[in-house]
């Protein structure tokens, strides 16, 4: 569903979002929010389907049953929402988004910003320290937004060759990992 960057701004002045705050005795347009994303996971449920949302569902009240796409490390979402019994799935920015420069960005073409190499993306790994029940980590995403990618081959120049790496980080254990190794198929 998303759930993430949302501009809550207008939201403070439109008067459709505030009729809805005083009809549900709400006190803020966060609360607003949460209301939505509760009113909108009750709805999936109610229709067998299962709510995924980006971290900052986890400021609500999203139940146990909400899986959580983490992507901001600065607030351990992953480890916050794997504390609550929530599912994950992995995503930092720190390591997983492809739409930042792979080198050095001057020789690079244009990206979001940020510098994120093949090896620090291959050095990523997705159970933190201190997880209780691994299973509930269900994998990791890599993020190609595409804002500044206009083409298909640009594309494919910011995925490759860490969406490989994206995807060993995800499918081998970390006492199997080898960088030197990985690099080398990479290469081939």
């Amino acid at each position: 569903i998303g759930g993430d960057e949302a501009n809550r701004t207008v939201w403070s002045t439109c008067p459709l979002c505030q009729k809805r705050m005083k009809d549900e005795n709400l006190k803020n347009v966060a609360d607003l929010q949460n209301y939505f994303t509760c009113r909108i996971e009750k709805f999936l449920k109610a229709h067998g389907r299962t709510i995924i949302g980006w971290d900052e569902i986890l400021d609500g009240d999203v139940t146990k049953d909400a899986v959580v796409m983490s992507w901001r490390e600065e607030v351990e979402g992953g480890t916050q929402a794997l504390k609550r019994g929530n599912h994950v799935i992995m995503s930092p920015t720190s390591h997983c988004y492809l739409d930042y420069y792979q080198d050095a960005p001057y020789s690079q073409p244009i990206g979001i910003g940020g510098y994120i190499s093949v090896k620090q993306t291959y050095s990523f790994e997705p159970i933190p320290k201190g997880t209780t029940d691994e299973s509930l980590v269900l994998g990791v995403q890599g993020n190609l937004w595409t804002e500044y990618v206009p083409t298909e081959s640009h594309a494919d120049y910011m995925a490759f060759p860490r969406m490989l790496a994206v995807a060993e980080v995800g499918w081998t254990r970390p006492s199997l990992k080898s960088y030197a190794d990985f690099h080398q198929r990479a290469l081939s």
